[in-house]
């Protein structure tokens, strides 16, 4: 079995949006949640090999191990819900990517338009520090679910939008894909710190207010 990330899905410029990567990878688990590791940045361009591990996988680039999934339990609950108004003020609110880096990521950065997924989160007026964006999409696949609510969690636990922080774990269930063409909610909120580990939680809602996905995540701050 092989994965090969099209440069399409970049988070980074030189690898593959974390939580685009991690949703293609817990595809090869049979579990409802899914947590997945991100040990190296996911290269693009190149198969990968996923191999077997107990009830878990591994994707490999030759000896080295890029990622590790396996079940997990989440045990995290969404705060209420944010309407798709509330995502529209806060989109306003949203702080563009400083980083020439991240500029062009599949979720959060700027492409043309049907290219990326323009998820632009910002901090929800009155209820900081809870982020939330508008999303209507135009593909559906859970993998793209997982990248919906990938981006949101950094600008939640950054001090000034995006920031350098990299995915390290994202743990993740996605209980239904959204519509083509109908408006979602992405929300996201921090969840404590240790060291140069912040944690958030992040969450899909849909057109009539129904959960479809909800995510704890682990980012890294660079040293």
């Amino acid at each position: 079995m092989e994965i090969t990330f099209e440069r399409r899905f970049r988070g980074p410029l030189t690898s593959a949006n974390g939580g685009y990567a991690c949703g293609r990878i817990a595809e090869y688990v049979d579990a409802d949640a899914v947590e997945v590791t991100l040990r190296l940045p996911p290269p693009l361009e190149r198969p990968l090999a996923v191999r077997r591990d107990g009830a878990g996988v591994r994707l490999l680039d030759g000896d080295a191990v890029v990622a590790e999934a396996r079940p997990a339990e989440l045990g995290l609950e969404p705060p209420s819900l944010v309407s798709h108004g509330e995502a529209e003020a806060a989109r306003e609110r949203h702080v563009r990517v400083g980083s020439p880096e991240f500029r062009e990521c599949f979720v959060c950065g700027e492409r043309s338009t049907g290219d990326g997924l323009a998820i632009h989160a910002g901090a929800v007026p009155g209820r900081e520090p809870l982020h939330a964006a508008p999303w209507t999409p135009s593909e559906v696949v859970s993998e793209i679910v997982w990248a919906a609510i990938d981006c949101p969690g950094a600008y939640a636990v950054g001090a000034e939008g995006r920031g350098e922080i990299v995915l390290g774990r994202m743990t993740a269930r996605v209980f239904g894909v959204p519509e083509v063409g109908k408006p979602c909610v992405v929300t996201a909120w921090p969840e404590g710190e240790d060291g140069r580990k912040v944690f958030a939680g992040t969450a899909l809602f849909g057109a009539g207010g129904e959960l479809l996905a909800l995510a704890r995540q682990v980012w890294i701050v660079p040293r």
